[in-house]
């Protein structure tokens, strides 16, 4: 009768043991097996509503199902719950954060590098109400033999810039594009707008930047920037890493979004900032957004629906139809929207 008692894997000179349960065949650890491997420091918190008790330690929590017996505070303020040896864990959770209500995301092991760089920022830099220039703080692995495992590099990248003078401060792109055609050029006021170009504009995609930078085919020189967000439900989720940029906007009105240093003047555009506080931050929009529907060539269906295209200055923003950032185009305005 195999599946009457529990699967038990003894190893007896590396002091393990593991329980498996004998239907499914997965690991049963047991409040006695917690206990002696953990301790018990604290008492564990009890769920009347769902009937269980979780005991956390930092890093780690195990909840526990069963027939406890509970009993509420007594007259010192302490509650009991008995919790037999034998109770099984139904869950576990493991987290970077001294308990389950104080959770955050840590810092990207060195191991996960690989090689490629990262963003810890990007400032976007305007003047006179125009994008300038870019200024990367990034992240790479430190040099071999080096103290440190982190390397920090701060550079700055500026329009009409070259690919040598690009590559210089973000190193080697992931990939190279050629563009094919270019579909916003109809919304181009030049009178030179439906000409074929004799030169293949392309983009130098830095997917780990979370940033793509397209070239001018004729002079190789810096027209264009785009930053993406990598936000769940958009077209190109996954394609990139998030690129963390912020846009500080001076603003007259009186408002608490992204304050800096308690000046109420000075507010910031960042790519977890919504439609709605764009435009409190910017104002509305003169024209109706361009919408854009995507689809690959061997397949016309697109899930996510369409986005919604802004512009303002030198600056497109294009919006997901849940009004989060999907990405920020900056161009040069000598280039209009080419």
């Amino acid at each position: 009768k195999p599946l009457e008692s529990d699967i038990v894997i003894k190893l007896p000179l590396d002091g393990i043991c593991f329980i498996h349960e004998p239907d499914t065949q997965q690991l049963k650890p047991t409040f006695e097996q917690v206990t002696k491997s953990f301790g018990h420091t604290r008492p564990g918190e009890y769920d009347t509503a769902n009937n269980t008790c979780t005991l956390s330690f930092r890093g780690l929590s195990f909840v526990f199902s069963g027939n406890f017996k509970y009993e509420p505070s007594n007259k010192h303020g302490v509650a009991s719950i008995q919790i037999s040896d034998s109770d099984s864990i139904s869950r576990l959770y493991i987290y970077n954060g001294n308990s389950l209500k104080d959770t955050k995301a840590p810092s990207m092991p060195v191991d996960c590098y690989l090689g490629n760089c990262f963003t810890d920022n990007v400032e976007v830099v305007m003047e006179d109400g125009l994008v300038q220039f870019l200024k990367f703080r990034l992240l790479a692995e430190g040099s071999p033999g080096s103290i440190e495992d982190i390397r920090i590099k701060e550079g700055i990248v500026k329009f009409d810039d070259t690919c040598q003078d690009v590559t210089t401060v973000l190193g080697a792109p992931c990939r190279i594009f050629y563009k094919p055609e270019d579909k916003m050029r109809i919304h181009s006021p030049s009178p030179r707008k439906l000409n074929k170009s004799q030169w293949s504009d392309y983009f130098f995609n830095y997917f780990t930047l979370g940033l793509d930078i397209l070239f001018d085919g004729r002079t190789h020189r810096v027209k264009k920037f785009i930053l993406h967000t990598n936000y769940p439900g958009h077209y190109n989720f996954s394609t990139y890493y998030r690129c963390n940029f912020f846009i500080k906007v001076l603003n007259s009105s009186d408002g608490d979004i992204g304050n800096i240093s308690g000046d109420e003047s000075l507010l910031i555009i960042k790519a977890t900032t919504n439609w709605e506080n764009v435009q409190h931050l910017l104002g509305k929009p003169m024209e109706p957004p361009v919408v854009l529907n995507r689809a690959s060539s061997t397949n016309s269906v697109n899930p996510f629906g369409p986005t919604f295209c802004y512009g303002y200055q030198n600056m497109i923003i294009e919006v997901m139809e849940n009004n989060y950032i999907a990405s920020i185009s900056l161009f040069s305005k000598r280039f209009n929207l080419s």
